[in-house]
């Protein structure tokens, strides 16, 4: 059987795409950060920025900025997660969520927001909420090894199955934990999908977490490319299938993690993005996760500044507004590769 070999890419080829991308994410940077409750003209936007006495100055360089980024920062997440999930199943349709990291997220977050006083200080939720959804994919991948499953179907069941027993656990708690105290509101809101605003401390932190992360999945490109010529050909060629997949499996569930403690559980974003920009520069995994990071973050911006600026002083969950926009993409995903 012949085996195809993987051409490196012309630089010319790739700079349209890049500029491309790059003027899209300062527009989406510079939109979102111009949305919010009280819609500035550009003059008086620079007579506010202008003005150090302004409050709506500090607003935007203290709250709305910090968010924005953070925004970007949740999107690059979900959109690397997407990559690798889509490269490791070869499935259209797989996400960041699909191996339960998001029901173990929920079960840390219900935990938290349950029991303040496990823990002082505002590390309480991001830290349950990280370890929620990393331990889950763990236990997802540990359970495979244990019944030596190589399979990425056998690893969907069993991340399915999984994530089926978090969400009656993550109910449990929520009935039997709750009281006048403790609002069960806030824990909807959260899983429905909310960017969090950090201090420009906890984002600095945020964004060297995500810069690791980014690397790690980089570092992953080139098994991800073999493995996309089929499991006979990735073996033939030197790449222990089952290993390489648990080890993805595992980045992708921590930069989900990230993703899950500073927005909440966020759909359709991992896998809108990364397949709209595997149609645009094709199967090559190395550009592909830049890309898909990018488009991404881009994305999540926007629809972060749709969402705190369309019903003012109320915000619409995130989660809800990317499900209405994506879910029918999926279906046309869907309908897609039935028909193929």
């Amino acid at each position: 059987m012949a085996v195809q070999v993987l051409q490196p890419v012309s630089p010319i080829s790739t700079r349209f795409p890049a500029m491309a991308i790059s003027i899209g994410v300062v527009v989406c940077f510079v939109f979102s950060a111009w949305l919010g409750s009280e819609l500035l003209s550009p003059i008086e936007l620079w007579q506010t920025l202008s003005n150090p006495d302004s409050v709506m100055r500090t607003l935007i360089l203290e709250w709305r900025i910090p968010r924005v980024l953070t925004a970007f920062c949740v999107g690059a997440c979900l959109g690397m997660a997407g990559v690798i999930f889509q490269g490791v199943f070869r499935n259209p349709l797989a996400e960041p969520h699909l191996l339960g990291s998001a029901s173990g997220a929920s079960v840390g977050a219900a935990i938290a927001l349950m029991l303040p006083m496990l823990l002082p200080g505002p590390f309480l939720l991001p830290l349950l909420a990280f370890a929620g959804a990393w331990l889950t994919t763990l236990l997802v991948v540990s359970l495979a090894r244990l019944a030596r499953v190589e399979s990425g179907f056998g690893l969907i069941l069993a991340g399915v199955a999984i994530a089926a027993l978090l969400t009656a656990i993550r109910g449990l708690i929520m009935l039997t934990l709750s009281d006048d105290a403790v609002s069960l509101q806030v824990i909807v809101s959260w899983t429905l999908g909310a960017i969090q605003t950090p201090t420009w401390q906890e984002f600095f932190v945020f964004m060297l977490l995500t810069v690791a992360g980014f690397i790690c999945c980089l570092r992953l490109a080139r098994g991800l490319d073999i493995l996309g010529l089929g499991s006979d050909a990735a073996k033939s060629m030197g790449l222990d299938v089952s290993k390489f997949m648990h080890r993805a499996v595992l980045v992708a569930a921590a930069v989900t993690a990230l993703a899950v403690v500073w927005g909440g559980l966020i759909g359709f974003i991992g896998l809108v993005i990364p397949h709209m920009m595997r149609w645009w520069l094709g199967p090559r995994h190395h550009r592909l996760m830049i890309f898909s990071a990018l488009g991404s973050g881009a994305a999540l911006m926007v629809f972060d500044g749709i969402a705190r600026s369309i019903m003012p002083p109320a915000e619409i969950p995130l989660g809800l507004l990317t499900a209405l926009l994506g879910a029918p993409f999926f279906l046309f995903i869907l309908i897609r590769e039935a028909r193929r």
